[in-house]
């Protein structure tokens, strides 16, 4: 009996000695083993199931990014996150992101925004800046957490979920916050996209006013072009390209509300003002591809891809993000957030609308 005592002993005591060494050695380490490899994985075949759902009839109206998080989000609470797939995971929130932002660079170029024309652009940036300004105040006033306050301004002003995820570099808000920020922009920009095409006989709105107006106000790019096209090739062409000078405009959003975090950070810490401030870096490589799609006549052949790589890498990104989104978490954010994004929703098309019957 003391021999079987022994024996049995032994291996309770190493299992003991091994939950004493430094994390990330040995428990983890069949995890470690592969690397980043089995969470991309799981990220790509999400994002790629999203593009195949985009063919079925109904689901084309959502971008594969919207599909994506969607995906990752019942992936996560019905079967759960796999523990080797937390590294790869992680990578593609912050890097395959940020170099999908970057790309998103050579859909736009300068001559794009310059056809908008002077008016055009103040319509757009007028239109931003207050929208953006009135979904922090008005979250305030209801009671919404800042950081996501922040996530629903940028999607609502700019451009959707790309937005939203770019604005989170130096938000750092919870996922949660995040994903709840992309549904909320998708909801009320898909009911945009739907009701706008109703409107410009009764509004009285020429082809070139209504593309202007759905550049301007409508949330996503695709939902714009959805919109725009209802009321002519004129409306939709012109509204497309409203959009993308729009979208351009993300870059000094973003470096702009960097800083303010830094300096709200630094009033917190009592740091020294000389304190150095983390710069998102990625913005200005997005910068760099619009001027390099400005100033160089890129092959026609990656001009057609990149769009398409662009939307992968951010539909990976989204897809992790909805793998680390707890749907209870959500749940407790209540309706003010709801009633927040509705509220910009409607700030953003009535004041885009007032501006462009008034001025363009």
């Amino acid at each position: 009996m003391m021999k079987t005592i022994t024996t049995r002993s032994a291996p309770l005591h190493a299992n003991a000695i091994n939950t004493t060494q430094p994390p990330g050695r040995t428990a983890f380490q069949p995890y470690r083993k592969f690397g980043i490899w089995p969470g991309i994985a799981l990220v790509s075949a999400i994002a790629g199931l999203a593009i195949l759902l985009r063919q079925v009839p109904g689901l084309g109206i959502f971008s594969p990014m919207i599909l994506s998080i969607l995906i990752g989000m019942a992936f996560h609470n019905i079967i759960g996150t796999p523990r080797a797939a937390k590294a790869g995971v992680t990578f593609a929130l912050r890097r395959i992101l940020r170099l999908g932002v970057i790309l998103l660079g050579l859909q736009l170029t300068a001559w794009q925004t310059a056809s908008v024309g002077i008016t055009g652009f103040l319509i757009i940036t007028v239109t931003l800046v207050a929208t953006f300004a009135f979904t922090i105040w008005f979250g305030r006033i209801i009671g919404v957490d800042r950081k996501l306050a922040e996530l629903i301004a940028a999607g609502t002003s700019i451009c959707g979920a790309s937005a939203v995820l770019a604005t989170n570099t130096v938000t750092a808000a919870r996922d949660e916050d995040v994903a709840y920020a992309v549904a909320s922009v998708t909801i009320f920009g898909s009911i945009a996209m739907l009701l706008y095409p109703l409107t410009p006989a009764f509004l009285g709105l020429s082809a070139h006013d209504f593309g202007l107006w759905t550049g301007a106000s409508i949330h996503e790019v695709a939902q714009v072009v959805a919109a725009a096209f209802q009321h002519g090739q004129e409306a939709g062409e012109f509204g497309t390209i409203a959009k993308l000078s729009r979208v351009i405009l993300l870059a000094p959003l973003v470096v702009t509300l960097g800083l303010l975090m830094a300096r709200r950070a630094r009033t917190i810490r009592g740091d020294s003002p000389d304190q150095t401030t983390p710069v998102p870096w990625f913005v200005f490589g997005f910068l760099a591809m619009v001027v390099l799609n400005s100033a160089v006549a890129i092959p026609e052949e990656i001009k057609a891809v990149s769009p398409l790589i662009t939307t992968f890498l951010l539909s990976i990104a989204l897809a992790a993000m909805g793998l680390e989104t707890d749907l209870s978490k959500l749940h407790e954010k209540g309706i003010r957030p709801f009633i927040l994004g509705l509220a910009a929703s409607l700030f953003i098309a009535a004041l885009s609308l007032i501006l462009v019957k008034l001025f363009a």
